[in-house]
């Protein structure tokens, strides 16, 4: 077969292409924007890109055209294939139907850590000779790839991101339902999505359209602090089900250390320790989950947490940079006030009183540029001792002076990348902590922090 993918650079829709071409279909593509790093990946792979949808690719001739949810309707390539009745569907959908029909899947959904998570997975899986495929949005350093059809031998397991944002701009379903798991994580949820979403309530009914799909003799992995979580069971719930958390009753829960290093307790009783350099009480959760969910499939929970000490995280998750003169710069992909708050806490867990946190921040989502979550911002970077903060209020809509004011003194935005730089080499300190959280690329902040403290 011969698919052409629209919007072929984002992440979900570039792993889509690799397990296409893995599966031995031919696979082309094009995006608004063809650009490395996934440019290159993708070409490596064989696959042709076109940068722009202009109408004459109907000339490639293709099987089927699957359409990633950034393409909406009154592109030109779109208008010309449904003017023409030519076959076309989305991402999610084609992936349920040619590559996770006869799979076992495992789906890791939430608002926050399904990337950690489904890596910590996929990991753990591998370890135990699985030999997982996977989609992952995001690189896991133990695989150094985001997707894959299977490992070194075929394999029934398939492990996947689960993300509740919509389909496409013919079906707003989120993805997640397409993927028929037998094993499905429910890390969190809380609201986000702004331009899609109206309410934490309609993010709750997409919610229970995953669990609706669960066979029986399926299993729900569920985060059993989570108030939403539990409305979303309200609702109806016809398979095996696992908590996990800290309140009383839930199936898994920890015993926390010094250093990170934390038991593992099923059902009252301690099973196994983790042992490992990751921070946050936010990754300690993402572990149980990991945890269970790779049991389910058969992984005793000891073996899987020694594979966890191997576990090397993914890029962009408390990345380092580089460190010059003492000084330290992380690269890390919260952008969420959640996700902010619980990646400083744990940089600040890490280093307690040892070290300051400069913490240097892109509000670029969707929901963010809505100004949904701008009055949650100060209370995101308590721990930092200073702040730095990047947008202007034409690309905005809103202030970010004015949303840091309640920081005082210690919080300082700009609109202008050069200047932010500067100012943050004048501030820091040797043995500072500067850590970057965005979402996007950030114009190449790291870079350019790293070679001005050079100087």
């Amino acid at each position: 077969m011969h698919i052409h993918i629209l919007g072929i650079c984002g992440t979900f829709m570039g792993g889509l292409a690799v397990l296409a071409k893995e599966a031995g279909h031919r696979v082309t593509g094009c995006d608004a924007n063809v650009y490395p790093p996934m440019s290159t990946q993708l070409e490596a792979q064989g696959i042709e890109l076109i940068t722009g949808f202009g109408p004459e690719q109907i000339q490639l001739n293709p099987d089927l055209y699957v359409i990633g949810n950034v393409v909406a309707r009154g592109n030109p390539l779109v208008e010309e294939i449904l003017n023409r009745s030519l076959p076309y569907t989305s991402g999610p959908q084609w992936i349920g139907e040619h590559i996770l029909r006869d799979k076992w899947v495992l789906a890791v959904a939430g608002t926050h850590g399904k990337t950690t998570t489904s890596a910590m997975l996929a990991w753990i899986l591998e370890d135990a000779g699985y030999a997982p495929g996977f989609l992952i949005g995001g690189v896991p350093v133990n695989f150094g790839i985001s997707a894959r059809l299977s490992g070194a031998t075929p394999s029934d397991f398939f492990v996947i991101e689960a993300d509740e944002y919509d389909t496409a701009f013919f079906d707003k379903r989120s993805k997640f339902v397409h993927y028929h798991a037998k094993t499905a994580v429910m890390n969190n949820l809380e609201y986000d999505h702004a331009d899609i979403f109206p309410d934490i309530g309609a993010i709750e009914t997409q919610f229970h359209h995953l669990v609706r799909t669960v066979p029986g003799i399926g299993r729900l992995i569920v985060n059993g602090d989570e108030a939403s979580l539990a409305r979303v069971l309200k609702r109806g719930c016809w398979s095996e089900k696992e908590t996990f958390g800290t309140l009383d009753g839930v199936t898994w829960t920890m015993v926390e250390h010094a250093g990170g290093r934390f038991d593992v307790v099923f059902n009252g009783e301690h099973v196994a320790t983790v042992n490992w350099e990751l921070t946050g009480k936010h990754n300690r959760t993402n572990a149980l989950a990991a945890l269970a969910a790779a049991r389910h499939v058969g992984v005793p929970v000891a073996q899987g947490a020694e594979s966890l000490s191997r576990f090397q995280n993914v890029k962009r998750r408390m990345e380092v940079r580089g460190v010059v003169n003492d000084i330290t710069v992380y690269d890390d992909f919260a952008h969420h006030p959640t996700a902010i708050a619980t990646t400083v806490a744990g940089l600040r867990q890490k280093l307690g009183s040892k070290g300051r946190i400069l913490a240097v921040l892109e509000p670029r989502s969707n929901t963010m540029k809505l100004g949904a979550m701008k009055d949650a911002l100060p209370g995101s970077l308590k721990d930092a001792d200073l702040v730095f903060g990047f947008g202007s209020q034409q690309v905005l809509g809103w202030s970010l002076a004015d949303a840091l004011k309640p920081m005082g003194a210690i919080a300082h935005s700009f609109d202008q990348i050069d200047y932010m730089v500067n100012a943050i080499v004048q501030a820091a300190q040797p043995g500072d902590h500067i850590l970057v959280m965005s979402n996007g690329g950030f114009g190449g902040v790291h870079q350019k922090l790293l070679a001005a403290l050079a100087k």
